[in-house]
């Protein structure tokens, strides 16, 4: 039975921070699940649909990864999934307490599931996808935090009109 991970967010839009993740956690599973979630009364910058096509794009070419998205409980989905191990990105010690909790909590929920907290690389530890779109607002250039995807479509959704850098597919640290 090949063991499944379940990496889990918003994604709005995803970072170099979340691949750095997402490709070191397949050494971990045979399988990933990447997971958006789906929050009524949440507005976020990108819709569901270009969430996951930014991910699918950005996962392309690794048969081990596939991109779903979800609502409810995260714990339910996963038992419809057959995962059990839940990978969670930890930049620094205030995410920890939050991410302990959700941890503790899903253990009540369902005693089968195992949360696997994981380090972004160090250039990463203090990105993060609100962080980068407010900088990104202000004119601020996101180049090596983002990929280069993303960057096209942030700047596009904020007015700024396509980078005139390269832009289109994931640079070689971005893909998984």
């Amino acid at each position: 039975m090949p063991r499944i991970g379940f990496y889990s967010g918003s994604f709005d839009p995803v970072t170099n921070g979340h691949t750095d993740v997402m490709r070191r956690a397949l050494a971990l599973v045979d399988k990933l699940v990447i997971g958006i979630g789906v929050h009524p009364g949440k507005t976020p910058l990108f819709s569901v649909a270009e969430r996951v096509e930014m991910l699918t794009e950005l996962v392309a070419g690794e048969e081990r990864v596939r991109v779903e998205t979800f609502s409810g409980l995260l714990v339910d989905f996963m038992d419809r999934i057959g995962a059990r191990v839940i990978l969670r990105g930890i930049r620094a010690l205030s995410d920890f307490d939050y991410e302990f909790q959700l941890a503790l909590m899903n253990r009540h929920l369902n005693p089968r599931i195992e949360t696997v907290f994981m380090m972004p690389k160090e250039e990463y530890s203090y990105v993060s996808s609100r962080l980068l779109k407010e900088v990104s607002r202000f004119g601020a250039e996101v180049d090596g935090l983002l990929p280069s995807s993303v960057i096209s479509r942030l700047h596009e959704k904020q007015g700024r009109g396509p980078s005139t850098k390269k832009t289109r597919g994931p640079g070689p640290e971005e893909a998984l």
